[in-house]
Parts: structure tokens; sequence; C-alpha cells
């Protein structure tokens, strides 16, 4: 049974939420159930912005989730906090351009990728949520990556549609790093 419940945690501004409600349509779009549930610091951006996605074949009693099955952790603060949240056997992915600790929990999965950095090789630093959600995508085959393409293509602001192109290519550079390790 597919079944994931995950955090996506960063400082504002570095598309936690983006990267996670982007994963809920494509849930939709997959004929799952779905919830999305965004949290923000006092601040917008600089400050951490962190949501909750649960994507079931079932239907999905609470909202709410302690113990996540998958961590999506975009800077330090964010995997102090979340990584030892993890259930056993769960997952956490981390981007290790911004997070100079390792997990010290032999009890899930880690991948690391540094995300910022290639985000900001192939042109814009703020790719680095896409990427690591290419990885968490590859890692957990939660949906296809076809699909959350498909959905991109339907979310991605106006403004932003000159990153089309690219945001696709991160989704597929996070796959392939995930699936190498």
């Amino acid at each position: 049974m597919r079944h994931e419940e995950t955090i996506f945690s960063g400082f504002g501004g570095q598309g936690a939420l983006f990267a996670g409600q982007l994963l809920a349509y494509t849930g939709i779009a997959e004929d799952l159930h779905v919830t999305w549930i965004p949290s923000y610091g006092p601040e917008m951006r600089g400050g951490t912005a962190n949501c909750t996605v649960i994507v079931s074949e079932e239907e999905i009693g609470a909202p709410v989730v302690r113990n996540p099955s998958a961590a999506v952790v975009l800077n330090l603060p964010s995997m102090e906090k979340y990584e030892p949240l993890v259930k056993p056997d769960g997952l956490l992915i981390v981007n290790e351009s911004l997070i100079n600790i390792t997990s010290k929990r032999d009890d899930i999965r880690v991948i690391t990728i540094p995300a910022s950095d290639i985000a900001t090789e192939m042109g814009n630093p703020r790719m680095a949520n896409l990427i690591l959600l290419g990885a968490f995508i590859e890692a957990t085959g939660i949906v296809p990556l076809g699909t959350i393409k498909q959905e991109l293509e339907k979310h991605l602001s106006e403004r932003h549609r000159q990153w089309l192109g690219p945001n696709k290519e991160a989704l597929d550079k996070g796959a392939a790093l995930a699936k190498a390790q």
C-alpha cells in the first residue's frame, strides 16, 4: 500500500511549501488521498517554513503527524528538528550544501544531496527544493515522476514559467542522485 507521511522544511523562501504542495497536487492527480498542512515561522522569508504532506491509498484519519515516515530538510534547523522524529525504517533527505552535520541514526535511510550547490550550477539556487523533491519521489515511489512534472506545468506561476524546463531538469537530477545512492 502506498502511504507516506512527509515533512518538507527549510527557511522561508527555499520552496519547502511549494515542494510539498506539488506533491499534494500530484497525489490528487493519481487519485490518492492527500492532506497538505503548511506552517510558517514568524517571518515569511528567512523564518522557518514547513509543511506536512500525507499521500495514501487509504483514507487519512488525521492530518497531524508526530513521527513522519520521511523528512526532506533544506537547512540546519530543520535537520536538527526533524531528523530525530523520523520513524525507524523511514527516510531522511538532506540538503548537504547547507547542512554540515550527518545523521547519527542507523535505523533510517539517509540520502544526502548538495542540492543548493547543484541548483546554483543549474542557474537558479531556488531549485534546490525540486532537486530534493525528485530525490524523494525516486526513493519512495509514492507517485510517478512524470505525473509530478505534469502537475508542475499546471501549477507553476506565470512569472516563473521561464523556469519550467530547468525545474523539470532539477526533478530529474534529484531522482538520478537518489538512485545512485
